[in-house]
């Protein structure tokens, strides 16, 4: 009698045990809780200083670097995609982006400008351009323009104004001098010497 009741205290034991063990066991959190959870936690100040600890680490810099490749190839994917056209497109056409673009980008066209200036393909494609004679035309217009001649005139009176093209000018001006005056003597002795042989 003794054997049975104590096989039944420790059945019984183990039944609650059992269930105390499965009520005990959290239910997995689905992926929506998990997402929400996770974008509270990085709002949090904490959170956002934890994301900078990670963006200010080296390796990590390093790592970011080294994956410039893969964004420079998704950029021009994007960029040459017909998507890509029709923004930028559209961005070009508000006025403020596309002075903002423009100034962002001075530098390089400046570069590339004037690598192409020494270029004797391009060089030879702008004598054609500027023979032509309906550009010919359109500048003898635009020159005769008057805000294209005051805005000449402002140009040129700050260029006289300018301390390094005064100090060009004035070296221009002293080596003519020194070739007059060199050129003098030299006819000088050449008068001399022809009196002398006379």
């Amino acid at each position: 009698m003794n054997r049975i009741f104590l096989l039944l205290v420790i059945s019984y034991t183990l039944m609650l045990t059992g269930c105390a063990q499965q009520e005990k066991t959290p239910a997995q959190p689905d992926y929506d809780q998990t997402k929400k959870m996770v974008v509270d936690i990085l709002k949090t100040d904490e959170g956002k200083k934890a994301i900078q600890e990670v963006m200010g680490d080296e390796k990590v810099k390093q790592q970011l670097v080294m994956d410039q490749q893969i964004v420079k190839k998704t950029i021009e994917e994007t960029l040459t995609s017909d998507k890509g056209k029709t923004f930028w497109k559209k961005a070009f056409e508000d006025a403020k982006f596309a002075q903002s673009f423009a100034k962002s980008m001075k530098e390089e066209h400046e570069k590339l400008l004037k690598a192409l200036m020494k270029d004797p393909e391009y060089q030879a494609m702008i004598v054609d351009i500027m023979q032509n004679p309906e550009m010919k035309k359109l500048i003898q217009t635009e020159m005769k323009n008057k805000d294209f001649r005051a805005h000449l005139q402002k140009v040129i009176t700050e260029t006289f104004s300018s301390p390094l093209f005064k100090a060009k000018i004035e070296d221009i001006l002293m080596k003519a001098a020194e070739e007059m005056q060199g050129g003098k003597k030299k006819s000088d002795q050449e008068t001399s010497s022809e009196d002398q042989t006379a």
